[in-house]
């Protein structure tokens, strides 16, 4: 007895189970993750080491070197790739597959990143800031909002979304919720260098006298009888305009000199910008909303939705809340189309068979490919695999394939009874006879697909639910068609026994058929041979790739102007390729990033670190089928426009995005002959008239204001380098000496030069230093030698500590 009589002799065990899959079936439906792409693991860390005042090669050297040769001890890094610039070291740390195979074990290996960063830390030079490390890299913000508010103040917009982020963050499912592009804002002490020495006020007074204020400091405790009180002294400034009454100099009898007598006092925000971001023109502050680690997005979505409703009565009037992306829709749409797909599947099994084998059959047959379904999402519920994009997809290629064993067995069935046989013989018959070659078929199908699920890349880690769902479902398959298809074959199958049955004109046709090629071997291998051939050849214009293009109905522009460009400049360039792609036919939306990339909001698109020169377009079209004609369009137009930018038109693909399609890699020592060889390439890339965004990841290199100062007569006067440098940093940028306090917000005050002595480089000398001999402010111009102008590398990237260039470009899109 073999597991097909088996099971029919043990009915009522089998229905048992049949119910069980099926109900844990929809159980796992209703439980499975939803995400748009697979949980894919970004293994990457980054690095941020502030080292104000100092150069790329100053931050390359004394900054970025040390925290590789820290990171390179651990055996769990794959890559360190750094990023050196002025003021700034940027370090990204890869880890290995092997050691981070998992979220939990990547933790580990980022807190063990963490305690290396800390023994580095000590080496560090005096003025560099402790590194922070951030783990948090790879975050996808599901929701992606853009608010904006024609009228409102960037103030203004930031309150409201300070409140939905305070509510939201408080949602079921949600893990984090970030903030892009909102305005900062100081209180600037503008003091008039001459104003103050006529009065004969030192600006260290003025600068003390804000420093001591708004600091909270313990007053101690008092008893009043049986309790104990605790003294907290009320805020001696309690707005803007109360600073302006600080006493900085006087007394009663010689009078008070008030702040407000020396300074002008301004409440504004801070300029130039660090990062913008606009949506149809109007100023924009993005709201991102990211998942739990396995939830589900779908319920997440619509839980956002239901708050957001809730707090619609705080929303101010004529502030909207504009999708940029949400992908709690496309999921639900793509888990949609895979019952859609589902259905029709059955469907179309019971049509087709009911034409060949008849209605019972197919009825059959499509009933066993439900319950394969079933069965594969509770072996997906139990492996962690959500309902995603790749692994839809492989349900989908499955669905083709799950029936075939089930046809074979119940055709044999069917054929069997037809001659007389009783259901039970003809069953165990049947799968006597056929589970192994049954078996061997289901293998070889699985093993087409193993080199992407055993793949140890991170394609391999993307795409790998493909394997396994696929694996799942035929091997399910396999078993239901040896154990519930014959089941079902004795509940419902019903025939006549037709003794000596004429055969059918299709099968006699086929019979002929595989007689004649039987009978003429050579032709027959001849013309086998000439289609292997063919399919060879043809298999040469397929288009390469291995991940198609995303079907989501949104495009990209990148700009990147020249390195050293201020962030205005680029904001203005940004507006224009704006309008320019908004006029465009089929454009419905364009959110713009300027400073840098935009939040995460999919798993496959990279954001561009922090670049003042730097811009992004994100365009919404009404149809994806439009894209393709608008990139041909706009490509050419947005070079044509701007010139002086480095354009670059693209789509989305499936897979890990980011980076250049083509790259030439060059290291070594030498910066000057990086670049000249980097020069050779792009000069090879831009006589192929294919080639487009033809740039090198050094960028432009930029020119550097560097004064040479007396150290003999500094010394004279007892002022420092540091000394010189922070007046220099005061007068043009602002110097913090204090912070305000409203309510939760901590607001820097920033000490300067009014803008009439804050000019161009001409002005230079006029900021005041403090002479200890002199006891007195002085001018720079006293220590100023001569000022030149240097141009020096704005970038330095190494790849494992080897300073690495990348010219680069991109084929047309």
């Amino acid at each position: 007895m073999n597991i097909a009589e088996y099971t029919i002799r043990k009915s009522v065990v089998a229905w048992v189970a049949t119910l069980l899959v099926l109900a844990g079936g929809w159980l796992a439906y209703e439980r499975l993750g939803r995400f748009e792409d697979p949980e894919f693991v970004i293994r990457q860390a980054v690095v941020v080491t502030a080292y104000p005042g100092a150069s790329p090669a100053q931050v390359a050297e004394e900054i970025t070197d040390r925290i590789e040769g820290a990171v390179q001890q651990m055996q769990e890094v794959e890559e360190v790739v750094s990023v050196s610039r002025a003021g700034e070291s940027l370090v990204k740390v890869e880890a290995r597959l092997a050691f981070s195979h998992t979220q939990a074990e990547l933790d580990q290996v980022w807190d063990k990143l963490r305690g290396k960063i800390a023994e580095a830390a000590r080496a560090l030079p005096p003025g560099a800031a402790e590194p922070v490390v951030k783990g948090d890299f790879g975050d996808v913000f599901a929701l992606f909002y853009a608010v904006t508010g024609e009228g409102y103040s960037p103030r203004q917009l930031y309150d409201y979304v300070d409140l939905l982020r305070r509510e939201l963050v408080l949602v079921p499912g949600v893990a984090r919720v970030a903030l892009l592009g909102e305005r900062r804002e100081a209180i600037y002490v503008e003091v008039s260098s001459a104003r103050a020495a006529q009065l004969g006020v030192p600006l260290e007074r003025i600068y003390a006298s804000l420093r001591a204020q708004n600091l909270i400091a313990p007053a101690g405790a008092v008893d009043a009888g049986p309790l104990r009180l605790q003294i907290q002294p009320a805020d001696g400034v309690v707005s803007v305009a109360a600073l302006g009454e600080l006493v900085v100099a006087g007394d009663a009898a010689s009078g008070l000199l008030r702040l407000r007598d020396v300074a002008e006092i301004r409440r504004e925000y801070v300029d130039p910008p660090a990062v913008l971001m606009r949506h149809d023109g109007q100023a924009a502050i993005g709201l991102g909303i990211s998942n739990v680690l396995g939830g589900n997005v779908v319920e997440m979505g619509d839980a956002v939705k239901r708050r957001l409703a809730e707090l619609e009565g705080q929303r101010p009037v004529g502030m909207e809340l504009n999708v940029v992306s949400f992908q709690s829709d496309s999921v639900r749409a793509a888990v949609a189309g895979f019952v859609d797909n589902l259905v029709a599947a059955v469907a179309i099994v019971v049509v087709v068979l009911l034409l060949f084998m008849g209605l019972r059959s197919g009825l059959i047959i499509g009933a066993v490919l439900v319950l394969t379904v079933a069965g594969t999402l509770i072996a997906m519920w139990m492996d962690g695999i959500a309902m995603q994009r790749i692994s839809l997809g492989a349900l989908i290629i499955a669905l083709g394939m799950l029936v075939d064993n089930a046809i074979v067995v119940t055709d044999g069935i069917l054929v069997r009874m037809q001659k007389g046989e009783a259901v039970g013989p003809a069953a165990g018959a049947v799968v006597r006879g056929t589970v192994w070659p049954l078996l061997g078929g289901t293998v070889v199908g699985i093993l087409a697909f193993s080199a992407i699920g055993l793949s140890p890349t991170d394609m391999g880690e993307y795409a790998g639910s493909l394997f396994w769902v696929i694996l799942y479902s035929m091997l399910l398959s396999w078993l239901f068609a040896i154990t519930l298809t014959p089941l079902l074959c004795a509940a419902f199958l019903k025939v006549k026994v037709e003794a000596g049955a004429r055969e059918g004109g299709l099968l006699r046709a086929y019979r002929r058929l595989l007689q004649g090629v039987l009978a003429r071997r050579v032709a027959s291998g001849v013309v086998l041979l000439g289609l292997l051939a063919a399919g060879v050849l043809a298999f040469g214009h397929v288009p390469p790739g291995f991940m198609p293009d995303s079907a989501r109905p949104q495009f990209v522009v990148d700009l990147a102007l020249p390195q050293g460009t201020d962030i205005r400049t680029t904001a203005a360039v940004v507006a224009e390729a704006e309008a320019k792609v908004s006029a465009a036919p089929g454009v419905s939306h364009v959110t713009s990033f300027i400073g840098q990339g935009g939040l995460r909001f999919m798993l496959t698109y990279s954001p561009e670190d922090p670049n003042p020169a730097y811009g992004q377009l994100l365009v919404d079209v009404a149809r994806f089928e439009d894209i393709a004609g608008l990139i041909e369009r706009l490509q050419p137009e947005l070079e044509a426009a701007f010139p002086q930018a480095s354009v670059k038109v693209w789509k989305f693909m499936l897979g890990r995005g980011g980076g250049k399609k083509i790259e030439a890699a060059f290291r070594g020592p030498d910066p000057a002959m990086l670049r000249r060889l980097a020069e050779e390439a792009k000069a090879i890339m831009a006589a192929d008239p294919g080639a487009v965004a033809i740039q090198d990841d050094w960028r432009q290199a930029v020119p550097v204001v560097r004064p040479h100062f007396s150290v003999e007569a500094a010394q004279r006067a007892g002022v420092l380098p540091s000394d010189i440098a922070a007046a220099l940093e005061r007068n043009y940028v602002g110097q913090q000496i204090g912070v305000y306090r409203d309510k939760e917000r901590l607001i820097p005050i920033l000490a300067r030069a009014p803008a009439d002595e804050r000019g161009g480089v001409e002005g230079l000398g006029n900021a005041q230093v403090f002479s200890a001999t002199a006891g007195k402010y002085v001018p720079v111009s006293q220590f100023v030698e001569r000022v030149d102008t240097v141009w020096e590398d704005a970038l330095i990237r190494r790849e494992n500590r080897f300073p690495t260039i990348k010219a680069q470009c991109d084929p047309p899109a």
